[in-house]
């Protein structure tokens, strides 16, 4: 699933708001005791000692979207410190999409969450967070969220199924945050 950038936070009691992390989006592939990360342009992701974590889920198999991110005393993201491997990587898990045979991508995804959440409480893996969120009031989350300096929020349809169809997830950015300063030049360097 891909996010659209929009410009302004909302309220709709069709939507759940989730706080989006400053990590590397990924898909954690499960599947008899493995785990494989792959990003969002299909490249295998490293991050061997967090795959092993997640590798020993309770799971016949498995496919969970998140982020990998890394994060400091306070849960706060730290890109800098997971570019540089300085941080331990965690995986931030927001979606369910296959359990031990059962493909839920055609489900809603408030149903998706629920087990997704049971998942990640059962197992108590130190290594992977579910990503919690509220209903209808984006506003006032993204208005937080701002005021904590944190990257924005995703805005997800609650009924809505698994497809990229361009229009299913939408962040909105914050833009005065503090961590995106200076990101490109970061990024560039030594290219």
């Amino acid at each position: 699933m891909r996010l659209r950038l929009v410009r302004e936070p909302f309220d709709h009691p069709d939507y759940i708001f989730e706080l989006k992390h400053d990590g590397f989006r990924a898909i954690a592939y499960l599947q008899s005791g493995e785990c494989k990360l792959v990003s969002r342009n299909q490249r295998n992701l490293g991050f061997e000692a967090l795959k092993r974590s997640l590798a020993k889920l309770p799971v016949e198999n498995a496919i969970i979207d998140g982020e990998v991110i890394s994060v400091d005393a306070k849960g706060v993201s730290q890109f800098n410190q997971l570019l540089s491997r300085k941080g331990e990587p965690v995986f931030y898990a927001f979606d369910l999409l296959w359990l031990d045979a059962e493909d839920l991508r055609q489900r809603p995804l408030i149903e998706r969450k629920k087990r997704l959440a049971r998942l990640v409480r059962a197992e108590k893996c130190s290594r992977m967070l579910y990503a919690q969120h509220i209903e209808q009031h984006g506003k006032g989350f993204f208005a937080e969220i701002c005021a904590r300096d944190l990257e924005g929020i995703v805005a997800k349809r609650k009924l809505g199924i698994y497809k990229d169809d361009g229009n299913a997830w939408l962040k909105v950015k914050n833009r005065t945050y503090s961590q995106a300063e200076g990101r490109h030049e970061l990024l560039t360097r030594g290219r």
